[in-house]
């Protein structure tokens, strides 16, 4: 079900009144003369086009003059059928730049109210003239505003294709002017690879349209690039520098005077901090964006602003107040008559009544939207409707009705290519099959959502350029119910590939720019069975996009100009269209399939090729090492291990998520202080965790666990649960994995340790928006890197200002070791707020870690970070989020700290930690394993040579006597995990 941010539609691009368009039209004064550039404004993106004159009033009905449409045909920007020589001769009386000209603001018109089928009619014909008469410099206007078109139609290599064409027109000329054109057009280009997901690219043009802007001292294009710039790191997830582009565009708007484009950046501002969840925020900026575009009398954008302040409320669960604006927001929609957008507020408007109870009200302000819709050809808003109608119907009990409903849907966005929408109703229609009991079935359409998110991902597609909410699942619930539905039916080894899967998409939601790999993208294998019946499917859904063309074009006529036979012909093809789908799965061919995936009678026929990779990268670890993945679900836990000898096993803990949860907060708790008895708690979570699989454990002599903890778990160290009798790391060595298809396990470690070590040991305040974080200074950082260059020689230091992003870069390369103690500060569900503290009181953002490039390093640690953990949990990516995001630099892997530890016991671990590493022919994790067993036991006996014996002891005894009676405590050794490859 979608709720819609009214900001970003199908395009880059919202909508503009007709009267402000045609108003900026009249300014003309005489024929052939240009009037410039008008913004067409958007909210987080604009479109610039050159509006012609020729004596631009808009023409009468009566003065129209009525010519028959040239069969032209469009395939890039420059196939184009030219008028025939008998034809001109014909039209010569006629003035063809005048008729030009008329068919431009025809286009221009149908452009400005969304009717872009019409536009492209209307400037294509325009096009033609043009070019035959040669008025290049209105060529190059009307190439611009049919590149928007396609743009807006989703065509985005044809609007590339026109934007260029006018780009060597307007490079081919050194005028101010064209120098100007030539800036916005790279803006433009820029926003087709942001459409496309290509974000890179779109920065890139972005960013050459900004320069040239600085160039001819343009304040308001300047403001228009940074502006852009900030759209793309905003469709990029990366909101820190998101605010940093908007707030500098922001200045340019100011000092420009240009209120509009200030109006719209405040509202982006506004968009960013709802994105963050800081929902008040948010509303501070819309009021101040509401207020300016009150004072201008832009009503487009006073809409699409008390859209956004409905959507706030919406998210903050103060429905009424939603229902108030978006009640504003509608009667403006209808006062300038944007179709589109009075279709998306009634649809929002129906799914706030649906989150207050109130259906039967849902319902009918749903089909109202989906009458608007139907009547302009939104073809993809119309699916998402009807999947929000058949959302409301399976949460009544009508499930006939929903189904109708997310098959329509479905046959729509698979017919124009929408593939997040085609993903969610997929889901959907699981959902509803699930809750019918036909399990078989749900997991099939449950399996086809999956591995369309998963192809969405290989093939760098971005999302829709609307805001969009799903109140009914979200992505990872998708996964959840797949794997929960596998599980219960015993079908471990594909439960095993979404569980896997999952992480992938988890790290996806936290940093919004995670694309996989040839492994993910292959998605969920399917059982032969399955497999026919998706064949099937595929049939079938070639008939129902036919019978929904046709009940596309009887839908956009009016109602109350519809004929009995078309009303009649309408209800048909909607019958049809389920009638169809109930036949094939009522059929005896799929009953006897669907049989045959029964419990009771299914084979488990399973391709074998995610089997035997997994297995043979465990054997080939050579460490006796197995695989483990517990699901958290509602009323159970779910533990998944993988041996390298025998297929996934499967055991069930009967314990519920709200028990699981206050476990883990008690035993954080107990963590917490280094004189509490974490014993019990710790032991209570042995018990559901590792208990049910020891003996399984023992038949495979597993010595290491690798650990791809879900959800809250990743809040809690495996290493520190108790048996009764040790402690776990005492037992096993633990290697915790972000997801096996993401891990290079086996890559062997280089064979020089060379470290460079840096240290913050000063005191720093870091103000990150609104708050400020204090850090105190680490005492014994400095201590600790001055230890591990006197144990290891050729150890590079950079203490406190030397140690900056700026200093320490220069040296990544020579180094096979990082190590940085120094505060870092991990944020759950905001990576932009989570960073590493430098020496210097600069930071790196968890996001910015990506860009460093650390292809010779074996190993990453930082020695002091912590995640904020109170009653409420959250989900745990911001912690594997740092082992994913050094593993994007080239890196092996990372050791992290899930709390703040005494910087003095952190010393005694990571210095023991190096000197077992540095004896060579012992695997990262097993070194630290030992380093924490040494502070457990205070025996050294790992280490081999007696001269590092005698200097960790010598550590160790010079420490506060407080640390030094509990390091056995696990609030000093535990929190460190190593992510990654622990060879």
């Amino acid at each position: 079900m979608y709720l819609f941010h009214l900001t970003r539609l199908s395009t880059c691009f919202s909508i503009i009144t007709t009267t402000l368009l045609l108003s900026q039209i009249a300014l003309g004064a005489t024929q052939g003369s240009s009037l410039g550039l008008k913004q067409h404004q958007g909210d987080g993106n604009t479109v610039w086009l050159r509006v012609i004159r020729a004596s631009r009033n808009p023409v009468s009905q009566r003065n129209r003059v009525s010519i028959p449409a040239y069969p032209n045909r469009i395939e890039g920007s420059s196939t184009f059928s030219y008028i025939s020589e008998e034809q001109l001769l014909v039209q010569k009386s006629q003035d063809l730049k005048a008729e030009a000209n008329r068919l431009y603001e025809l286009g221009y018109e149908a452009y400005s109210s969304s009717q872009y089928e019409q536009a492209k009619n209307f400037l294509t014909r325009a096009l033609v003239i043009y070019k035959n008469i040669g008025d290049r410099e209105n060529i190059g206007d009307t190439l611009n505003i049919l590149g928007a078109v396609f743009n807006n139609l989703g065509e985005y290599q044809k609007a590339l294709d026109f934007y260029q064409e006018a780009l060597s027109i307007s490079q081919g000329n050194n005028t101010k002017e064209a120098r100007e054109t030539t800036a916005y057009l790279l803006n433009n280009i820029g926003g087709i690879y942001k459409s496309r997901g290509e974000y890179y690219l779109a920065i890139e043009y972005y960013e050459q349209s900004l320069a040239l802007q600085e160039k001819i001292n343009n304040t308001t294009g300047i403001g228009h690039s940074l502006n852009s710039l900030g759209g793309v790191y905003y469709e990029m997830g990366e909101y820190i520098q998101a605010l940093k582009f908007y707030q500098q565009a922001l200045k340019k708007a100011k000092s420009g005077k240009n209120f509009i484009q200030e109006s719209n950046i405040i509202n982006n501002i506004g968009l960013v901090y709802s994105q963050l969840g800081q929902y008040s925020k948010a509303l501070t900026f819309y009021q101040k964006a509401l207020l300016i575009r009150r004072e201008n009398k832009d009503k487009a954008g006073e809409g699409t602003t008390l859209h956004n302040i409905g959507f706030a409320y919406n998210q903050m669960k103060n429905h009424k107040q939603a229902l108030n604006f978006y009640q504003q927001a509608l009667a403006i929609f209808r006062e300038i008559g944007s179709q589109p957008k009075i279709g998306n507020t009634l649809n929002n408007i129906g799914l706030t009544y649906h989150e207050l109870g109130q259906d039967i009200q849902a319902l009918e302000f749903l089909e109202q939207a989906l009458t608007t819709l139907q009547q302009v050809g939104e073809r993809s808003l119309i699916g998402r409707t009807l999947d929000s109608m058949g959302t409301v119907y399976k949460d009544l009990g009508k499930y006939e009705q929903a189904l109708g409903c997310y098959q329509q849907a479905l046959a729509i966005s698979r017919e124009i290519g929408d593939r997040p929408g085609e993903r969610e109703t997929l889901s959907n229609i699981g959902h509803l099959f699930a809750l019918q009991k036909k399990s078989e079935l749900a997991i099939i359409f449950y399996k086809q959502s999956v591995n369309v998110t998963e192809a969405i991902r290989s093939e760098l597609r971005s999302l829709p350029q609307e805001q969009q909410q799903s109140y009914a699942e979200t992505i990872t619930d998708t996964y959840r119910h797949l794997a929960d539905l596998l599980l219960q039916q015993d079908r471990v080894l594909e439960a095993q590939q979404v569980l896997d899967l999952l992480k992938v998409q988890e790290l996806d939601d936290y940093f919004h720019d995670v694309r996989g790999n040839e492994q993910t993208s292959q998605g969920v294998d399917a059982l032969p069975s399955e497999k026919k019946i998706n064949e099937g499917l595929k049939v079938l859904t070639n008939q129902q996009i036919q019978t929904s063309q046709k009940l596309t074009q009887l839908q956009k006529i009016p109602s109350d100009r519809r004929k009995p036979e078309e009303e009649k012909k309408i209800v048909q093809l909607q019958a049809e269209i389920l009638d169809e789908f109930n036949q094939f799965i009522d059929s005896p061919e799929v009953r006897a399939w669907l049989e045959q995936l029964s419990p009771k009678t299914r084979d488990q026929i399973v391709p074998l090729s995610f089997l035997n990779g997994l297995q043979d990268n465990l054997q080939r670890l050579n460490q006796n090492a197995v695989l483990l993945y517990p699901l958290v679900l509602e009323n159970r836990l779910e533990l998944v291990l993988t041996t390298p000898n025998t297929p996934p096993i499967r055991r069930s803990v009967p314990v519920t998520r709200k028990e699981l949860n206050q476990a883990i907060v008690d035993f954080r708790e107990a963590l917490a202080k280094n004189n509490s008895d974490a014993k019990v708690p710790a032991q209570k979570l042995y018990n559901w965790l590792i208990k049910p699989i020891e003996k399984d454990l023992a038949s495979a002599d597993t010595k290491t666990i690798l650990y791809a903890p879900d959800g809250p778990l990743r809040y809690i160290p495996l290493a520190a649960l108790y048996d009764g009798k040790q402690w776990l790391v005492q037992r096993f060595a633990i290697n915790y994995i972000t997801a096996f298809s993401l891990t290079d396990l086996n890559t062997q470690p280089l064979p020089q340790i060379k470290i460079l070590a840096g240290a913050t040991t000063q005191r720093h305040i870091v103000p990150v928006e609104s708050t400020s974080f204090h850090f105190n200074a680490l005492r014994f950082a400095g201590i600790e890197v001055e230890n591990l260059a006197l144990m290891i020689p050729g150890t590079k230091m950079l203490l406190d200002d030397k140690f900056s992003r700026q200093g320490m870069i220069p040296y990544l390369q020579d180094y096979t070791m990082i190590h940085m103690a120094t505060h870092a500060k991990f944020v759950s569900g905001e990576p932009e707020l989570s960073f590493i503290l430098m020496g210097d009181g600069g930071v790196i953002s968890l996001s910015d870690l990506k860009r460093l490039s650390l292809p010779n390093v074996d190993l990453v640690v930082l020695s002091a970070c912590e995640t904020a953990v109170g009653q409420q949990l959250g989900q745990g990516e911001e912690i594997l989020g740092f082992g994913y995001q050094v593993q994007r630099t080239g890196a092996r892997a990372a050791i992290a700290s899930l709390w703040a530890v005494d910087d003095g016991g952190t010393q005694a671990l990571m210095n023991t930690f190096y000197a077992l590493l540095n004896q060579g022919k012992i695997s990262k994790v097993e070194a630290l394993r030992q380093a924490q067993i040494a502070l457990i036991t205070g025996e050294y006996s790992g280490v081999k040579r007696q001269k590092d014996r005698d200097f960790l002891k010598s550590i160790r005894d010079r420490l506060p006597s407080q640390v030094v009676e509990h390091l056995n405590h696990p609030y000093y050794w535990s929190p460190f995990i190593l992510i990654g490859n622990g060879l």
